[in-house]
């Protein structure tokens, strides 16, 4: 049996330079140290070797991460995303292929990123095809210069990637539309007018105050209902996931506690919100 590296779990870091430091001292696998732990996995089960094989490969998510940032996402988040995807590759990966493990996680992790990215961002609309998805995330670096495309430039693009050049067109016109703020944010100047100022209170209405707080405590029985119907590591997991105001629990820390891999804290915590969200939409 392979001897056990040097993979202590951090304790709770306190910002994302932390977290990329303390993944980058965590030593990388030769192929025969892989080849051992990936045995382990899928013929023991050893959630040991899986542990090791994530931790030794985190440093790889922080980098394909990174390249996502012009999206304007948090970049925490998309580690997350992405450790995710390291872990689903983990889980699948075959020693016996003769691939090493960061080939083969790559496209887990761009995966899951990708994901993340389509639900979240303000472009999600219009990427929801295979070719769509293609233009969302190589429209950038196909431009052939910040200036606005020519009609050669769009033609050029929509064959390239396979999609229409209204597609593109659009694409690019929302890429470089950018969003309008609807209040004045930090702007201090009690003279200038905002959108947001054109808008009636309509919460201040007695009306909507009497039925705000009818429905905030009906609201409040029901998850209360609702979280009595899990059973008691499911309660636990969702309460200190979402229902604590500091310091909620990561998957990695829940995991530590329970003695299970991350992975499977998160397959309970999403099992638990789907039963709570049947029972309160009842």
């Amino acid at each position: 049996m392979t001897q056990a590296l040097a993979f202590p779990v951090p304790n709770a870091l306190g910002n994302i330079d932390q977290y990329v430091q303390a993944v980058n001292r965590y030593p990388l696998l030769t192929e025969e140290q892989e080849q051992a732990l990936a045995h382990r996995l899928s013929d023991e089960n050893d959630l040991d070797a899986a542990r090791q094989l994530v931790l030794s490969h985190l440093r790889l998510v922080v980098s394909i991460a990174r390249n996502y940032l012009g999206y304007g996402l948090p970049h925490a988040d998309l580690i997350q995303e992405g450790n995710i995807g390291l872990m689903k590759a983990v889980k699948r990966f075959d020693p016996d292929r003769g691939v090493r493990l960061v080939s083969f996680a790559m496209h887990w992790i761009k995966a899951e990123i990708h994901e993340y990215i389509l639900k979240n961002w303000r472009l999600v609309k219009i990427a929801t095809t295979k070719a769509q998805r293609k233009l969302f995330f190589n429209l950038r670096s196909l431009r052939p210069s910040t200036a606005t495309l020519s009609p050669e430039d769009v033609r050029g693009i929509a064959a390239k990637l396979n999609v229409k050049p209204e597609e593109v067109i659009e694409m690019e016109t929302r890429f470089s539309g950018g969003d309008v703020a609807i209040d004045r944010g930090s702007d201090d100047d009690d003279e200038r007018m905002s959108p947001i100022d054109w808008l009636a209170d309509e919460s201040a209405e007695p009306v909507e105050v009497l039925a705000t707080a009818q429905n905030e405590r009906l609201a409040d029985e029901g998850l209360k209902g609702a979280l009595a119907s899990l059973d008691e590591r499911s309660r636990a997991i969702v309460q200190r996931r979402w229902l604590v105001e500091d310091n909620a629990a990561t998957l990695h820390e829940l995991a530590a506690e329970y003695g299970v891999s991350a992975e499977r804290i998160r397959q309970i915590e999403a099992k638990a919100m789907q039963k709570m969200k049947l029972l309160l939409s009842a």
